[in-house]
């Protein structure tokens, strides 16, 4: 049970608010992520905000990522003792029904605790009739003894996975020996990666600093600067992260910088860069001698790449306008060197993301492929003869990574797919959960000279 349900804040000019009830902002949260389609990475810091206690901040971002994840199966069991499906203004409650089931069923919140705060929620929906319904079910959920037992035996794919059906479905059709195991790590909470800035300290000599602190350093990779930890913690308690020594980013998506290998002096451009853990990496690797170019549509979001620019005293040129638009950004001087990090489905991060499960639609993927070879056809016309790009995607789906650069470099006539390095191919496809990062596809592509 939260510690502070009940307490009260007073944030508000020093006048004491109301009561806030966190399964009832929970239940709002995915009320606007699944009904509404907004973003739970633009939802959920907005409910937080309204707590004063960080562990109810916590609980918040749990329960909201675990109903999530566990989206079809708490569905399932819900329309077990509800006999009328809620519509319209009653949807709210829904979804805090599902918030009671999920603490019952995947946490270890006392279950009289977990049923009468879920209910009293419905006191701060001003609802107070809801709360027969809701304590009604969730009393019959908590003495349901036959649905542990064999809680699906009924329910089709999609519910016993969690996953919508189309995505279950592409993803048996492009990985017919891998689908499952990909849809296991996507129900996984992520574990905490670290990337150290080599230039201001090496990999043995930062975990030397974590061993000093008794933080258990379990992976390191050997291509990268990426270190795992054995447990996730508040990033304010690790060595250096004041002074820049390291920064959190998954090991997957380290890679991108590692395989662009930048040089001191080059024009560099970070296309879809923000929120910019890619730009600070490339400068990084160059001693903040490169000039690099952050380039992505989103001005929110590049107020990230800012803030983490300013954390490890680097520097870029950012620059806010559609990748696909050169006439809206491009200056003519053609680079090096370019990441394009492209928008994409992002299958390959749902352990991370598990709202992305229920936002996405089948009908979306067609459309971010047209939107990548756009941006891809762009770009391609700012590099200069000779010069190198890093293709990457944060998805699985093979349309828009293998797929999609085979079909560029077959209508590109100054394209050619190179051996991408460090013992790969042409390209990498990371699965979800391989090595225990996040999916992540990568290619490179040579501009010929002549």
């Amino acid at each position: 049970m939260s510690a502070t349900d009940a307490n009260k804040d007073t944030a508000n000019n020093g006048k004491p608010n109301k009561p806030k009830n966190l399964r009832a902002l929970a239940a709002k949260v995915l009320f606007q992520v699944v009904d509404k389609g907004r973003s739970l990475g633009d939802e959920l810091p907005n409910a937080q905000d309204k707590l004063a206690n960080p562990k109810d901040k916590g609980l918040l971002q749990e329960i909201c990522y675990g109903v999530l994840r566990y989206l079809p199966q708490l569905e399932y069991q819900s329309r077990q003792f509800i006999n009328k499906p809620l519509t319209g203004k009653q949807r709210v409650f829904h979804f805090l029904i599902l918030v009671g089931i999920y603490q019952l069923r995947h946490t270890r919140i006392p279950d009289h605790a977990a049923i009468s705060e879920t209910v009293a929620a419905c006191d701060t929906l001003k609802s107070r009739h809801m709360k027969g319904l809701t304590n009604g079910v969730l009393r019959n959920v908590q003495r349901d003894e036959t649905s542990e037992e064999e809680p699906l035996k009924d329910a089709n794919d999609a519910v016993k996975y969690n996953h919508p059906g189309w995505l279950l479905k592409t993803l048996q059709a492009a990985y017919p020996d891998d689908w499952q195991s990909i849809v296991d790590a996507n129900m996984q909470r992520p574990p905490m990666w670290l990337r150290v800035n080599q230039s201001k300290i090496s990999v043995d000599d930062y975990i030397k600093l974590l061993n000093a602190e008794e933080i258990e350093v379990s992976h390191r990779d050997k291509h990268s600067q990426a270190i795992r930890l054995a447990n996730a913690r508040d990033v304010n308690t690790l060595p250096g992260f004041s002074d820049g020594f390291v920064s959190i980013q998954d090991g997957a998506a380290q890679h991108a910088a590692v395989f662009l290998q930048g040089q001191e002096n080059e024009h560099i451009l970070d296309a879809c860069a923000a929120p910019g853990g890619k730009t600070c990496h490339i400068l990084e690797l160059t001693n903040n001698n490169s000039k690099v170019t952050a380039l992505d549509v989103e001005q929110h979001r590049l107020n990230r790449v800012a803030d983490n620019l300013q954390r490890l005293k680097l520097s870029a040129d950012i620059v806010c306008a559609d990748a696909s638009d050169t006439n809206a950004w491009w200056d003519g001087q053609q680079f090096d060197r370019i990441l394009l990090d492209a928008p994409c489905s992002g299958t390959g991060v749902i352990r991370k993301h598990p709202d992305i499960k229920w936002l996405r639609r089948s009908s979306d993927i067609d459309k971010l492929v047209e939107l990548q070879q756009q941006i891809l056809q762009a770009v391609w016309s700012t590099l200069k003869p000779g010069g190198t790009m890093i293709y990457a995607t944060c998805s699985i789906l093979p349309q828009e990574n293998r797929q999609q650069v085979e079909k560029f470099v077959a209508n590109t006539d100054d394209a050619e797919w190179l051996q991408l390095g460090a013992g790969h191919g042409n390209d990498w496809q990371i699965l979800p959960g391989q090595d225990s990062k996040d999916g992540f596809y990568y290619a490179r592509l040579g501009k010929k000279a002549n």
